[in-house]
């Protein structure tokens, strides 16, 4: 049943979206409900990806990946829709390249740091990381292309709209693809240890019900915080670029990917390293493209792919990093710092705008 670690994370996000719902409704300083509805998605993240790992020592490894493919990214996936009906597109693509930026450099920098810190040099079997890596540089390398004709003046430049369609169709067929290689067994596929091993697991009916539960308050917690998100950044002073590259991704994404941190800690490098770069991947190939697609059902202003262009190089460094940190199978502290010191590079140059 619960672990007293899992009463404390069902007390945090629980307590924190009640208290979210409250100050949004007795008007309560934004500032608060922002910082409070923070609080709650990051506590509501973790609370999903632990009730999926539990559903996942009643299902394959391959079907505990496309289950966690589909709802590891639901607080995330239900702030960029509220955002996207606010209007604020800024916020959307900054958060979405934010949460591939958090987990390919600021988590994986940890963990790497951290590991390198108790086991000196981290030693991996590089092929599956590698993969990961390089579907990523793949799906990262369609997303910019929109961009990339928007700022060199193609003819295509002119029909982003229709061009985002395209893209995003391509890269949910190629997501649908990499569940089928998933599901028939793969390298590509995070290790089965990375799922459902947890000792004392919670019954089905419970992780299905926590489940459940998480994604309604997701969607109650997203609504009240965008509707703070706007006031809060005015107050605080800092841009909407920011707030979606680094308060929203993070709060969205990265705090689940903690399990990856806790793999490098326990000298299991190739686990952390798949299922770090493997939650970005679910951002590139799935939730941008299912974005697009759901702001044209809204209607109102369409989410295209283009985005400002040290949005798009920032977003390829990282890719390219990917590649490069997990080609010979080796990791230590100094490859950490490098991706925890590019990621506050690239924060920083956002701080303004």
């Amino acid at each position: 049943m619960l672990s007293k670690r899992d009463f404390v994370t069902l007390a945090i996000a629980g307590g924190a979206s009640a208290a979210t719902g409250i100050a949004s409704r007795t008007g309560s300083s934004q500032i608060l409900v922002f910082v409070i509805g923070a609080v709650a998605l990051a506590g509501l993240a973790s609370l999903i990806g632990e009730a999926t790992d539990h559903l996942g020592r009643y299902l394959s490894p391959a079907a505990t990946g496309i289950v966690q493919s589909a709802v590891g990214n639901l607080p995330e996936l239900c702030v960029c829709i509220f955002a996207l009906r606010a209007g604020l597109i800024e916020v959307v693509q900054a958060s979405l390249i934010g949460s591939i930026l958090g987990n390919s450099l600021l988590v994986l920098g940890i963990a790497f740091i951290a590991g390198s810190a108790r086991h000196k040099v981290l030693v991996f079997d590089a092929a599956g990381p590698r993969m990961i890596a390089a579907l990523l540089l793949l799906a990262v390398s369609a997303l910019m292309l929109p961009t990339l004709a928007s700022v060199m003046h193609l003819p295509a430049g002119a029909h982003e709209d229709k061009l985002a369609l395209v893209c995003a169709g391509v890269l949910l067929l190629v997501f649908l693809v990499s569940v089928k290689v998933m599901l028939g067994g793969s390298e590509r596929t995070v290790p089965a240890e990375a799922h459902g091993q947890q000792e004392g697991g919670w019954p089905l009916w419970l992780a299905l019900a926590i489940l459940a539960l998480a994604g309604v308050a997701a969607l109650f917690v997203s609504d009240w915080f965008v509707e703070a998100l706007n006031p809060a950044i005015e107050t605080l002073g800092i841009s909407q670029a920011f707030a979606g590259l680094v308060i929203v991704a993070i709060v969205g994404n990265a705090v689940e990917n903690v399990v990856g941190i806790q793999f490098a800690l326990r000298n299991k490098a190739e686990l952390a390293i798949s299922v770090i770069l493997n939650s970005s991947l679910q951002v590139a190939l799935a939730l941008i493209p299912v974005l697009v697609f759901v702001s044209y059902a809204m209607g109102g202003t369409p989410f295209t792919l283009v985005v400002p262009p040290m949005l798009a190089v920032a977003l390829m460094l990282s890719a390219i990093i990917g590649v490069v940190v997990t080609a010979d199978g080796r990791a230590d502290m100094a490859d950490g710092a490098a991706l925890v010191g590019l990621y506050v590079i690239i924060a920083a140059i956002f701080w303004w705008g």
